[in-house]
């Protein structure tokens, strides 16, 4: 698909206008709303493929337009802000946004942006050699690579894409210590412009949906990075 649809969602008319005349130049189609009440519903009717999200919207702000998407929708979002500070970064983060952008921004560096993580939308067309098998079992856990599922204890645990990826990746090699650098190579791509910030948020979150069902298996190495080793309470 050489086209796709972006919806932006800011109440800033000069900052969407700036938006589309870009997009317009780059071929990128665009669909526009000025809050998050909005954007909810153009995201039920226009079905885009990449949404940015203002985070200062009237009606309901960015965070929660982004939760609200989240608990039906896997559409990529890209954060807009003016604020600079990590704690606001790593909430939209952990609200499950996949990158963020900080106001004032370049429109070349925000089209580079959708663009790589279009690339990583794409099917990847995957070597047989590189496979080492279907799927990796330990212990109460057990991850299909061709299923993309993740069974603990016999339960199916739904996973987001990148939680997922991430999961398999360190999954591949038990006992290896991976920097967040490594991470984020191998999982998110050498294209991926965000930080290393984005690794502890998603570590996180496979922890935590782990840990509810008693498995431990990303472990912290200080001053290194993770590694995947499972323990069972």
């Amino acid at each position: 698909m050489d086209i796709f649809k972006v919806l932006v969602a800011d109440d800033d008319q000069n900052v969407r206008d700036i938006i589309r005349l870009y997009f317009e130049e780059q071929k990128i189609e665009l669909v526009e709303a000025t809050n998050g009440v909005e954007a909810l519903e153009i995201v039920e009717q226009e079905s885009p493929d990449i949404i940015l999200l203002d985070v200062m919207m009237p009606k309901m702000d960015g965070y929660e337009t982004c939760r609200e998407i989240r608990k039906k929708y896997d559409i990529p979002i890209i954060m807009l802000t003016a604020k600079g500070d990590e704690i606001d970064r790593i909430l939209g983060l952990e609200l499950g946004s996949d990158d963020y952008v900080t106001k004032p921004f370049s429109p070349r560096e925000l089209v580079a942006r959708i663009k790589a993580i279009f690339r990583r939308m794409q099917p990847r067309q995957v070597n047989p050699e590189e496979i080492d098998k279907d799927a990796y079992e330990f212990e109460g856990l057990k991850i299909n690579i061709n299923r993309r599922e993740v069974i603990v204890n016999g339960e199916k645990v739904d996973f987001r894409p990148k939680e997922f990826d991430l999961l398999a990746f360190m999954a591949a090699s038990p006992g290896n210590v991976f920097t967040r650098e490594r991470l984020l190579e191998g999982v998110w791509g050498y294209d991926f412009i965000g930080d290393n910030r984005t690794v502890d948020v998603h570590v996180k979150k496979v922890r935590a949906k782990l840990a509810n069902l008693s498995i431990n298996c990303i472990h912290t190495v200080w001053g290194v990075g993770y590694k995947f080793e499972v323990e069972t309470k």
